[in-house]
C-alpha cells in the first residue's frame, strides 16, 4: 500500500485547492493511477484501521440491488431493522446520505426505511431490467476474451434521482488464463476517508466473482479522475503518511458456486486474516 501513501504525500504537495459540493474544501489533482497485485496480499490499508464490516455489509449491498438504507443497517449489524431505529448506536456509512439528499428528493424516510433513490446496487441488477451483475459473470463464463465485461453505475438518465451520484462510475474485468483482473474508474476520490474503503471493496467483488468461476484474482487496477483531500482532514493525512506500512492481510472467503450463494452468506464468512493495523484516524465525512 506504499503506492497510495505516495499518492497521499504527491496531493498534499501538489494539489490545487478547489471548492467542492460540501462546502468543505479540497486539495485535489487529476488523472492517477493505483496498481494491486492481489496474489501478494489483499489490498486493506495498514496504515490506520480498515472499516471491513463496513466494505463487506455494503458490497453485500450492492449484490443484492437494494436501495434502503436500512437494509444497509440489518445486514451490517445482523438484526431486523426494528431492533435498528437508535440510530446513534445503528448509523451506516449512507445513514446521512438518506437523511439529507434522500430527503430533499422526497424518498421516504423513517426509521424503518431510508430510500436513496437508484444508487449503485439498483444499477448493477437492474438497469431498465438488465441485471449486469448477472450477465457479467455469464459472459465472463461464455466469452472469456471478450472486452465487453462492463459493470457501470453511472446511469445518464437517472443521475438526477440518486441521493448520490456514483463515484465508482465503472469498472471491466478481464481474464488471462486461470485468473482474473478488474479495472474501476473513479471520479471523485475522497483519499484519506473513501479510497482505502473503495480499494478493498473492489478487491472483495473481484475476489468474489473469481471464486465463482473457479479463477485466482489477480490485479485490481484504479484509476482516479479528480483524487482529493478534503482540508478538514489534512493533519490527518499527515499523521497517515508518517506511519510505516504493515505487511498485508490475506483474504479467506466461503465457497461460493453462484451468485446466489451470497444469499447464504453474512459479514462474519468474509475474513481478513492476519490483518494488524495501526490504530485509527478519525476524520468527519463530507456529506
Amino acid at each position: 500500500m506504499k503506492a497510495y501513501l505516495d499518492l497521499l504525500k504527491y496531493i498534499i504537495e501538489n494539489g490545487e485547492n478547489k471548492d467542492d459540493r460540501t462546502n468543505t474544501g479540497t486539495i485535489s489533482s487529476f488523472g492517477h493511477q493505483l496498481d494491486f497485485d492481489l496474489e501478494s496480499g489483499f489490498p486493506a490499508v495498514t496504515t490506520k484501521s480498515l472499516a471491513w464490516k463496513g466494505v463487506v455489509s455494503e458490497l453485500l449491498w450492492f449484490l443484492e440491488g437494494s436501495d434502503d438504507e436500512r437494509r444497509l443497517a440489518e445486514i451490517r449489524f445482523n438484526r431486523d431493522r426494528s431492533e435498528l431505529t437508535d440510530l446513534e448506536k445503528y448509523s451506516t456509512i449512507w445513514t446521512d446520505n438518506a437523511d439529507k439528499q434522500g430527503k430533499e428528493l422526497g424518498y421516504e424516510n423513517n426509521d424503518l426505511k431510508k430510500l436513496l433513490g437508484p444508487v449503485y446496487g439498483v444499477q448493477w441488477r437492474n438497469w431498465a431490467g438488465k441485471d449486469q451483475i448477472k450477465e457479467l459473470i455469464e459472459g465472463l463464463k461464455k466469452s472469456p476474451d471478450s472486452r465487453r465485461h462492463i459493470l457501470s453505475a453511472w446511469n445518464v438518465g437517472e443521475i438526477d434521482k440518486m441521493a448520490l451520484p456514483p463515484c465508482h462510475v465503472m469498472s471491466q474485468f478481464y481474464i488471462n488464463k486461470d485468473s482474473i483482473s478488474c479495472h474501476m474508474y473513479q471520479r471523485s476520490a475522497d483519499m484519506f476517508l473513501g479510497v482505502p474503503f473503495n480499494i478493498a471493496s473492489y478487491a472483495l467483488l473481484l475476489s468474489i466473482i473469481a471464486k465463482i468461476l473457479g479463477l485466482k484474482p489477480k490485479r485490481f487496477i484504479h484509476s482516479f479522475g479528480d483524487a482529493h483531500i478534503y482540508k478538514n482532514s489534512i493533519d490527518q493525512v499527515k499523521e497517515q503518511i508518517s506511519r510505516t506500512p504493515k505487511p498485508l492481510p490475506k483474504l479467506v472467503i466461503p465457497e461460493l458456486n453462484m451468485l446466489d450463494d451470497l444469499k447464504s452468506c453474512s459479514i462474519d464468512d468474509f475474513i481478513l486474516e492476519g490483518y494488524d493495523p495501526h490504530p485509527p484516524i478519525k476524520a468527519k465525512m463530507a456529506v
